[in-house]
């Protein structure tokens, strides 16, 4: 294994906000934690599994993950059409961190963090609103 890369502050920002670039948007996490495990997902299935997401933005979702390298799409050549997605090795190797995030978030009030301010969603369209 080649040695880790070294980082600056400025240089570990740029690369973190990087890494975190490729799970931002509404659907991404959701459909990440649907595929954690080892989980095959139809197109389908995953339609099914998250309410309010729309064929075309779960399409989108599914390319861009599968362009950054995270989801693998099997397309099985058959009729009727059968696809079926799942994590790359790189992608499955996202689940600790994700899970390192949610234990992070718990410990706040066992660590005396002040409450963040919670931005609620409107009506469904991306906008925030505090």
């Amino acid at each position: 294994m080649p040695a880790r890369k070294q980082y600056t502050p400025v240089t570990a920002a740029i690369d973190v906000e990087a890494a975190f670039q490729l799970l931002e948007g509404r659907w991404k996490l959701l459909i990440l934690f649907h595929l954690f495990g080892g989980q095959v997902r139809r197109f389908s299935d995953l339609q099914r599994l998250i309410p309010g997401i729309t064929q075309k933005m779960l399409t989108q979702q599914l390319r861009r993950l599968e362009a950054d390298g995270i989801v693998k799409r099997t397309d099985h050549h058959e009729v009727p059409p059968r696809v079926d997605y799942r994590l790359t090795d790189w992608g499955q190797a996202l689940c600790p961190a994700l899970d390192a995030i949610l234990e992070w978030a718990e410990r706040r009030d066992e660590l005396g963090s002040a409450k963040p301010a919670h931005r609620a969603r409107s009506g469904g369209n991306g906008r925030e609103t505090s």
